[in-house]
């Protein structure tokens, strides 16, 4: 055989070789991606709502998020495989790091939540003027923001026992589990937590007894002065699926109030993050 023929057989060869290893790369990459996948996917939205009512805070939401998401697939080896006990070893992965980086002491108190919301003069004019889609939203949105800041107002280990317990309904052990700590100590906590939360909204709010001062319609207008709910330009990008009636109890229950707290939580539904955060968590993990 010639020089030439050598040549071309050893060029052959060599580009057999590179595109086996392109092969096998993007085989690689794409399992890759199938266990992030497998790992982001079914649960994320379930640790965004556990993330966001610790945090109230969409951005750190976020950010938090991928944090976790990043320190599950360095110990991916470590992941069980039932989704149930998976779910668990993710939330106690974030509530580990929620505990490093939240203060010991709540952000805000229940001070500055009624400073917020009930220190300036009760308004129904703003109620009045809104049209029915947009006075749905903003009393949900009222609902739903002030019931998560009465939550922040607790110490973060009280508020995370809260949080598996009224709003993502996991059992007794399951929740102890995701904390790392004993089933007496979550069971304290939990006590503590309920105490604080009852306290506070037993004699406030309307939502526990329709008789109470604070009403979420004569608040709207002073809690979009302040901030406190999103504005009414949002309105129409999002339908409710259930119509919850302005007690949160469901269709046709319009005037019934939800007297037992546990179940005002209970409740709420997931916050509504982008729809597609999970797909980029998946993104940024597979290019890390």
């Amino acid at each position: 055989m010639g020089r030439t023929g050598r040549a071309f057989i050893a060029q052959t060869l060599a580009r057999c070789v590179a595109s086996r290893l392109v092969y096998d790369e993007a085989v690689g990459t794409q399992l890759d991606r199938d266990r992030l996948r497998s790992l982001v996917e079914p649960h994320w939205r379930r640790l965004y709502n556990f993330v966001f009512r610790l945090t109230l805070d969409r951005d750190r939401t976020q950010r938090y998020l991928a944090d976790i998401f990043a320190l599950a697939a360095e110990h991916a080896a470590q992941a069980p495989a039932d989704p149930a006990e998976l779910e668990v070893w993710l939330l106690a992965l974030a509530n580990q790091m929620l505990e490093e980086r939240l203060p010991r002491q709540p952000e805000v108190n229940f001070d500055i939540l009624d400073e917020t919301l009930r220190s300036e003069a009760t308004r129904t004019d703003v109620v009045r003027s809104l049209d029915d889609p947009q006075r749905d939203f903003l009393l949900w949105e009222l609902k739903q923001g002030c019931m998560t800041a009465v939550l922040n107002c607790l110490p973060p280990g009280e508020r995370a026992a809260f949080i598996v317990c009224h709003v993502l309904k996991l059992s007794d052990e399951a929740a102890a589990r995701s904390l790392g700590i004993t089933d007496s100590a979550y069971k304290v906590r939990l006590s503590r937590a309920r105490k604080k939360v009852g306290d506070y909204l037993a004699p406030r709010c309307e939502h526990v007894n329709p008789m109470n001062p604070c009403r979420c319609p004569a608040r709207i207008g002073t809690a979009l002065h302040r901030g406190f709910i999103r504005s009414m330009g949002e309105v129409s990008l999002r339908k409710q699926e259930v119509p919850y009636g302005r007690y949160g109890t469901g269709l046709g229950n319009e005037d019934v109030p939800m007297r037992d707290i546990a179940a005002i939580y209970g409740s709420l539904p997931d916050p509504d993050p982008p729809a597609d955060l999970g797909a980029v968590l998946v993104e940024q993990l597979a290019r890390a």
